[in-house]
């Protein structure tokens, strides 16, 4: 009995808490800390103290100086993060990317490795003070470890595809030096994670998206790539990892374009990816160009540990083609040299992808009882993808209640609230739905406006709330979630709708936009103050947000919007034509990113603009803005009830 217990007491003593502290100098570099990580572990930091740089004029915490026009210049570790700010990373692989840490974090390791503390400043930079560093490690339970099983790439589909990519012109270039096998939602979110950056396709995308990294204080490492051919066409995606101001000679990057062949059912996507290391005469027209590290396989390798680096990649091994290349010229006349090997990288299974599922309850809802009426076409022109219409539904789940909170400007079009239609039908069916008008303020102000009406509707059943968020409601959630006690305990789900998790570029550029949407819009009941809630959806403010508290608290979801000119209304136009700049899904205020919440399961697309999605701007007494808001209509009363019906459902599971 007693050696059982000991094995319980054995069993159980990874999850004990361990903590380290350490004292980190200006000019100290990255420092080793005493603690290893292993995947899933939880590490929480606490950081006290302060430096003064020498050309500063204030002391700076944990979270570092406020960024200034001086930082698009400096060379820093962390480009988004200010001077001073307090960094760690995992491991000393050239591929591991900095993540910031600030004065509070805690954050899940998505991979094994020795944990680093550094500080987020330039060689050149001379400081006084220092931090403390508090780290408590909480292990991961341990699960045993199996060897990853993938489906094996067939030779032949490697001889078939082409070696080397082309100019327009049809001169040959780089080599294809990798292969990823994984969804396009996978790749993207394992690209993002290890911080590489989409770049741009134009000159016209590098003056927008230019015009928006000045007004936000970004540093701007998206300068155009050429567009290479590959299966007949241009890249479907370019991304780059550099240094801000060194980008110009010095960058690590790639094309990559999705395959006309998959394996296994699974999206295969094949890329070219060579280091710029300086400048060059382009041999075939004397025109300056960038020059490559001629050993490419270095580029290769720092791609597929890259990926490794995420957690989100299974597995990497090579293969040779029938007739590798080892020797050749690119376009412009360099030589460089390889072992004629490509990289296979395989990403993990898209669990977290329910969007098939989803799209079976949205047609169903629709096609068989279409609440709010109306008539409407196929389902798949309102969500993306094609779904069933033929699921069994029965009686919407009664076991939860569920608040909806709007977004910025709702309190000020009271006629339209978010999903009218969709709550009249639900309360019609025996569903407690309520909707929660909150002010235009902070985030932080909001939540407490949540935390209090949760507190005062709790019931002696103890049904909990699905809370579902639409636009700047998301982010006032996920504070209320994080930061007021007891809401996590009264939540059952969380969904977010076009939700602003990540922020917006717009927002980088209000209040003056704000100003011209109070002038396009009648506004006669506004509450709180615009200026104040445009600044909690600055990227800024919320990607130190989700540094803080990164691991939803409740289980959570994710549906995006996303429209093309065609279905984006006339009052949304201006800001859809900034943000198709980035060449990425949005809807006119968000970027497909930044409307997803991190580790939130993807419940897919809708077909609409923001307003669109949730608001019934197209059923308003207001003809101005019947006319603005064109594009308005939209199915979205089975859209609410689908999204009830799936996550309690998923619930249960």
């Amino acid at each position: 009995m007693r050696n059982s217990f000991l094995l319980i007491l054995a069993a159980l003593a990874p999850l004990a808490a361990q903590t380290s502290e350490i004292d980190l100098k200006p000019g100290s570099g990255w420092v080793e800390t005493s603690v290893d990580l292993q995947p899933g572990d939880t590490v929480r930091f606490t950081v006290t103290g302060e430096v003064k740089y020498a050309n500063a004029r204030q002391t700076t915490g944990p979270d570092g100086l406020a960024r200034g026009w001086a930082d698009l210049i400096r060379i820093l570790p962390l480009n988004d993060a200010g001077r001073g700010a307090v960094l760690g990373r995992i491991g000393s692989n050239g591929a591991a990317r900095p993540f910031l840490i600030g004065a509070r974090r805690e954050s899940r390791a998505p991979i094994a490795g020795r944990l680093f503390v550094g500080l987020n400043e330039a060689a050149s930079d001379k400081a006084t003070g220092g931090f403390h560093v508090s780290m408590e490690r909480t292990a991961a339970p341990v699960v045993t470890k199996t060897d990853v099983q993938v489906p094996a790439f067939p030779q032949r589909r490697i001889d078939e595809t082409p070696r080397r990519v082309s100019d327009p012109d049809g001169s040959p270039g780089d080599r294809v030096n990798f292969i990823v096998i994984g969804s396009q939602e996978k790749l993207q979110a394992a690209l993002k994670a290890a911080g590489w950056v989409v770049v741009d396709r134009s000159n016209k995308d590098t003056i927008l998206r230019g015009a928006l990294a000045t007004f936000s204080k970004q540093a701007y490492v998206t300068i155009p790539m050429s567009e290479l051919h590959l299966f007949g066409r241009p890249q479907d995606f370019g991304y780059a990892q550099a240094d801000p101001i060194r980008v110009v000679a010095s960058r690590h990057h790639f094309r990559i374009w999705k395959a006309p062949f998959d394996l296994e059912g699974q999206t295969v996507w094949a890329g070219a990816g060579t280091h710029d290391i300086g400048f060059d005469r382009d041999q075939r027209n004397g025109k300056l160009t960038h020059r490559i590290d001629s050993e490419v396989d270095k580029e290769r390798d720092y791609i597929a540990d890259s990926f490794m680096q995420t957690g989100v990649a299974a597995k990497v091994s090579y293969i040779t083609p029938a007739d590798p290349i080892t020797v050749a010229r690119t376009a412009h006349g360099q030589e460089f040299r390889s072992d004629g090997r490509t990289a296979l990288i395989y990403l993990q299974p898209d669990t977290a992808n329910v969007a098939a599922g989803f799209n079976d309850t949205f047609c169903s809802v629709l096609k068989q009882n279409n609440p709010g009426g109306g008539a409407w076409q196929a389902c798949n022109r309102y969500l993306e993808g094609q779904g069933r219409e033929d699921a069994k539904l029965g009686a919407v789940p009664g076991k939860y209640r569920v608040l909806i909170v709007p977004g910025i400007l709702s309190s000020c079009v009271s006629d339209s609230p978010a999903f009218l239609e969709g709550q009249e039908s639900l309360k019609k069916m025996g569903v407690d739905v309520d909707l929660l008008q909150v002010p235009n303020d902070s985030s932080e102000s909001n939540a407490k406006l949540i935390a209090r009406y949760l507190r005062e509707h709790q019931e002696g059943g103890g049904r909990k709330y699905i809370l579902i968020g639409y636009s700047k409601g998301t982010p006032d959630i996920q504070v209320a979630l994080a930061q007021e006690s007891g809401v996590a305990q009264q939540v059952a789900a969380f969904i977010s709708v076009a939700g602003a998790s990540g922020g917006s570029p717009i927002a980088d550029i209000l209040p003056r936009q704000a100003e011209r949407y109070m002038g396009s819009v009648p506004m006669k009941n506004c509450q709180g103050d615009l200026a104040t809630g445009f600044r909690s959806l600055k990227r800024e403010t919320r990607q130190a947000f989700l540094s803080s508290f990164p691991h939803p608290l409740v289980p959570t979801y994710s549906l995006i919007a996303k429209s093309d000119a065609a279905t984006t209304s006339k009052a949304l136009l201006e800001t859809w034509k900034i943000l198709s700049s980035y060449g990425a899904a949005q809807d006119g205020q968000l970027l497909r990113d930044d409307a997803m919440v991190p580790e939130a399961k993807y419940l897919g697309a809708a077909i609409a603009d923001h307003f669109a999605v949730a608001l019934p701007f197209d059923k308003s007494s207001d003809s101005f803005i019947r006319n603005g808001m064109d594009k308005s209509a939209f199915p979205r009363a089975a859209l609410l009830e689908a999204l009830v019906r799936f996550v309690a459902a998923d619930l249960e599971k």
